[in-house]
């Protein structure tokens, strides 16, 4: 059975095989690379929606090209990360972006948000594309080189709506049965997920706190340079002195404009990616206890059950080895999401530090300047 996939239909090659069981420690030359960029408004009489152009070089010898050009909406995205999720219960897929808002802002098509949209879709993929396993899966193949009318065709070929709602209530009833004995280092797990997510969230509060207080302090400070030279036209023994502070000041917030900049750039899209990914998370955890409470309810079944046992001995030799697969494949991709996690918040939080030492040196070389002045 494929260790991460519990669908029939997924190829399993020896090279598939290999990268779903072990993640190496090393990973191999990047032979993925993929940009999206140049977003599109597009303006129907249904709807209006933004298409990003999503750019694909390879070396593999899988793809029929090289070079790879399509145009995707979100909701094609959103159909992705989906698919990701059906085929790989329990491995972390990447956060996607909120549908609407984004670091607070609420206008949908303003070029704020569809640049903060786009930096998210490009570095989704390029997690996928890192990642050992979901690079290759072929959605994701699909996704990257069909044209619109066969990825519209491709996604006709899933399971039918009623499959779907068969599935859907199997899994409510599952997470409403829960699981009797969790293991104990999944425990440990959900415990870890639950204080991340409650530190992170907080993290991110803070961090948009600290940002939108900047912002009102910059737009005031950028207030007083034109007052000072106003000043100084009726001043004429402080004409030099006004005009030095004045300057001083819009030094000051260009720093100020620098810092700001860093830290929406740098540090609050990381810190609200992992406020998305302890979501995620979460549902990874309920996937996996799903799958355990399939197979406690059939063991349960056989002990109180004297008719079809020999199907139902059947039955729990593969939900046995489907728990144990979500398990190891959960277990592996877990030291690996947070290994990049633990690296991705210290780059952050090294880059806003140097980049404030930065600003603070800046500021006291102005005052001192400024004290020489007066």
């Amino acid at each position: 059975m494929d260790m991460n996939s519990f669908s029939p239909m997924m190829p399993t090659s020896p090279l598939s095989m290999i990268n779903q069981v072990k993640f190496e420690d090393e990973p191999d030359l990047k032979d993925l690379f993929i940009t999206v960029d140049e977003p599109e408004s597009h303006v129907t009489t249904i709807e209006t929606f933004i298409t990003y152009r999503i750019i694909t070089k390879t070396s593999r010898g899988e793809f029929d090209s090289s070079e790879f050009e399509v145009r995707r909406r979100y909701q094609d995205f959103l159909w992705l990360k989906g698919k990701l999720e059906e085929a790989h219960p329990t491995l972390i897929i990447p956060p996607l972006p909120e549908k609407f808002i984004v670091k607070g802002m609420v206008e949908r098509f303003n070029d704020d948000f569809i640049e903060t949209r786009r930096k998210a879709l490009h570095k989704f993929l390029n997690r996928i594309a890192d990642h050992p396993t979901l690079t290759f899966n072929e959605d994701f193949k699909v996704f990257l080189t069909a044209q619109a009318w066969e990825l519209s065709s491709h996604k006709k070929q899933g399971p039918g709506l009623l499959s779907r709602m068969g599935q859907t209530v199997r899994a409510v009833a599952m997470s409403m049965r829960g699981v009797k004995s969790r293991p104990e280092e999944f425990m440990e797990m959900n415990n870890f997920i639950e204080i991340f997510s409650q530190k992170i969230n907080l993290i991110d509060k803070i961090s948009q706190r600290i940002y939108k207080e900047e912002r009102e302090y910059s737009d005031e400070m950028k207030e007083y340079g034109p007052i000072h030279v106003l000043w100084s036209a009726s001043e004429e023994d402080l004409v030099d002195t006004l005009k030095g502070v004045a300057s001083c000041i819009d030094k000051c917030c260009k720093a100020t404009e620098k810092r700001m900049s860093g830290l929406s750039e740098a540090l609050l899209p990381v810190v609200h990616e992992y406020v998305l990914y302890s979501e995620m998370l979460m549902g990874v955890m309920k996937r996996r206890d799903q799958i355990q409470a399939e197979l406690d309810s059939k063991v349960e079944a056989l002990t109180y059950k004297k008719a079809d046992t020999d199907l139902l001995t059947e039955e729990i030799g593969k939900l046995e080895d489907k728990v144990e697969c979500a398990n190891n494949a959960l277990k592996a991709d877990w030291e690996r999401w947070k290994h990049n996690m633990q690296n991705d918040i210290k780059s952050a939080f090294t880059d806003m530090a140097e980049e404030n030492i930065h600003y603070y040196e800046q500021i006291i070389l102005l005052q001192v300047i400024m004290s020489i002045r007066r």
